[in-house]
Formats: structure tokens, C-alpha cells, sequence
């Protein structure tokens, strides 16, 4: 089991203008690799507020999704929180996001998201648009329980492929 947090930044949900849908929909898609929901947040896109919350999630849960904030708008702070915290970044993963967007749209080279381990924890940044959100998490969705269980210090081999004994 894979505890996890999800933590929506936007300024217009944080204030009741706007439901989130695309915290939700990471909910319902990592419940298919076993994570459990521990904690869920609609924050502000506040810099400082972000650092905080991502690390007082690393001290609890095994992953972290952020959603919303990795764009170009003064306000998306997202990435730039992320990589004050965390120890180690793993840029694989957001570049993996970005390369299955760009499938669908040239606007996904405009992404930002970082992903990277603070601690015991992997948090990820997703974009804001469920659409988004829903096309990165496909893209990474099979590789989460293995990083996790790396970043705990499991000792299972990496080099075996899918379909693949030894």
C-alpha cells in the first residue's frame, strides 16, 4: 500500500471560485496502483505555503501529486517550491510527462513540472487541466510503486524488464 497526498494549488479553488476536478481524478487513478488517500488540500499558489505543506507531507505519506501551478503565469510557483525541498530531483519522470503530451499538443513543452524525492517521499508536480493530468499520470502511472519502493530502500532489481525472467 502506497500512502499518498494530493495537494491542488490554485488561488480561485483555494477561495470557492472554482471546484477542483483534477485533484479527484489523481485520487480515482492512483487508487488502480494501490495508494491510499492520507491527505487532500486546495491551497493557493503561495510559495512559501507550498514548501510547507510539501514538507509536512513528506514526514507523513510515501507520495505526493501536486496538481496545477507549472505553467508560465507569474503566479505558477509550483516547480520552484518543489525543487527548495526536495532532496534529489528525478527529472525522468517530468520529462516522460511532457514527451506523452507532446502527442497531443505542441503546449505541453510549456510544462514545468518537476518530480523529486524529499526524505522517504516522491512527490510529483502534474499540471492543472484534468485532461493534463489525466494524459502525465498515464505516462508514469506503472513506474510510481517501483520508485517508491526504491526511495524506501527496497532492494528489488531494477534491470528486469515487464515480461522478463531470470
Amino acid at each position: 500500500m502506497i500512502s499518498a497526498a494530493i495537494l491542488t494549488l490554485s488561488d480561485k479553488g483555494s477561495a470557492g471560485e472554482r471546484e477542483d476536478l483534477a485533484g479527484p481524478l489523481i485520487g480515482e487513478m492512483i487508487a488502480g496502483i494501490g495508494a491510499a488517500i492520507e491527505c487532500y488540500e486546495v491551497i493557493p499558489d503561495e510559495k512559501d505555503l507550498i514548501k510547507e505543506k510539501l514538507i509536512a507531507y513528506s514526514k507523513k505519506v510515501d507520495l505526493v501529486l501536486t496538481t496545477g501551478g507549472t505553467g508560465l503565469s507569474p503566479r505558477d510557483v509550483t516547480p520552484e517550491a518543489t525543487r527548495e525541498v526536495i532532496d534529489k530531483e528525478i527529472p525522468g519522470i517530468a520529462e516522460a510527462m511532457r514527451s506523452a503530451g507532446l502527442h497531443k499538443t505542441k503546449r505541453a513543452m510549456l510544462s514545468r513540472a518537476v518530480a523529486g524525492v524529499r526524505g522517504n517521499t516522491l512527490i510529483i508536480n502534474l499540471p492543472g487541466s484534468p485532461k493534463a493530468v489525466r494524459e502525465g499520470l498515464e505516462a508514469i502511472m506503472d513506474v510510481i510503486p517501483h520508485a517508491v519502493e526504491k526511495i524506501k530502500g527496497g532492494t528489488g532489481d531494477c534491470a528486469v524488464r515487464e515480461g522478463m525472467q531470470r
